[in-house]
């Protein structure tokens, strides 16, 4: 099935937006690469893995880490995008992370 180009860039800033330490609004920039990355055929499972990943090891953090100033940009991201799409996480990795996560924020709240 293939998906529109603006349904995959709303898509893929949705859950950008939704992550923690993530600004309230998107860029321009962010707008872009979302565009970038629909051309060039990542496919959105593989960035939403992504930003699971990041915010799970930006969160999971020793307590007596140094504190990580926030997330200003969804290139931020793309580093952790290139890795998995090089070296795709196991089948129920994402769920996993999922669950890490909320019971982070659970832990937090």
């Amino acid at each position: 099935m293939d998906i529109d180009a603006g349904v995959y860039v709303k898509t893929v800033l949705d859950l950008y937006l939704a992550l923690p330490e993530t600004p309230t609004r998107v860029s321009r920039s962010d707008r872009s690469l979302a565009f970038l990355l629909f051309q060039q055929n990542v496919p959105a499972s593989i960035i939403e893995t992504a930003f699971l990943l990041a915010s799970a090891r930006r969160l999971c953090r020793p307590n007596d880490a140094p504190a990580l100033g926030p997330i200003r940009s969804l290139h931020y991201f793309l580093p952790v995008i290139e890795e998995i799409t090089r070296h795709p996480l196991p089948p129920g990795y994402p769920d996993y992370l999922r669950h890490k996560l909320a019971t982070y924020h659970l832990k937090s709240a």
